[in-house]
């Protein structure tokens, strides 16, 4: 299933975008995790891959990571675990260039194509680097979209590339730092949601610090949807299982909604 496609036609119809992140090997229930929240409204699911060193991600990601990595998560294993996922909506994975290139770029984008994920989110691979390493070809032969990010720093110019390198859906981060739940959105996430929706049709979510279902209504009026991360995972990190995490996506596809 194409992510960007899906992502067209449900923005097509009309309907606010929302992507929850989810750490892959994050516990036994992982995976219904991941079909609890498409059951509850999510139009995809991101799913991290841990790493030793998230660069980009705070206190809370970084928790996931570790425990999950301490249950003997692996990125052949998350992935692998993702094929059996049948849930009716686009997948993509998020990690970062050390695990891809350590794999082989052309074995991680198979291995991804084979387990039925459609996207993939590396934040720490640069427009540059994406086109020089050759993993935007070696992707697009796979059938694998690679989302690209843009920050508040991005210069007009620099963004209008990255909108047209990006596929499946351009990540508008909507501050400066990592991730983790902030209180209220940020003037920096309006204008970003600005610029993306100025800059290109390809879908544009924003995402970083949008923590409540009221901030991803806001963000929704500024670009077509969010992505949310933090909140969800500091829930699971709690112990909300399944229906926890169902409960949480379905208080977000109310809000966006209403919008």
């Amino acid at each position: 299933m194409s992510l960007e496609a899906h992502l067209r036609a449900q923005r097509a119809d009309g309907r606010k975008l929302l992507v929850p992140y989810i750490t892959g090997g994050l516990g036994d229930e992982w995976l219904d995790v991941v079909r609890a929240c498409a059951a509850a409204g999510a139009d995809a699911v991101e799913i991290g891959i841990p790493f030793s060193d998230p660069i980009m991600d705070g206190t809370t990601i970084q928790a996931a990571s570790v425990r999950a990595l301490e249950l003997g998560a692996t990125p052949e294993g998350v992935i692998a675990q993702a094929a059996a996922l049948d849930v009716g909506i686009p997948l993509a994975v998020m990690t970062y260039y050390n695990l891809v290139f350590h794999m082989g770029l052309d074995r991680f984008a198979s291995s991804l194509a084979d387990s039925g994920v459609s996207g993939v989110i590396l934040p720490d691979l640069p427009l540059d680097e994406l086109v020089e390493s050759g993993f935007d070809e070696i992707a697009a032969r796979r059938g694998v979209e690679p989302v690209l990010l843009a920050s508040p720093t991005t210069t007009d110019e620099r963004l209008g590339r990255i909108c047209e390198h990006a596929r499946g859906f351009v990540y508008g981060v909507s501050l400066m730092g990592v991730t983790g739940e902030r209180g209220e959105l940020a003037e920096s996430a309006r204008v970003m949601g600005r610029r993306l929706k100025a800059a290109t049709d390809r879908p544009a979510l924003l995402g970083v610090g949008i923590s409540t279902p009221q901030q991803a209504a806001e963000a929704s009026q500024y670009a077509d949807g969010a992505v949310v991360g933090s909140a969800l995972v500091r829930t699971l990190l709690d112990g909300a299982g399944p229906e926890g995490a169902a409960e949480f996506v379905a208080t977000f596809r109310a809000a966006l909604d209403a919008a």
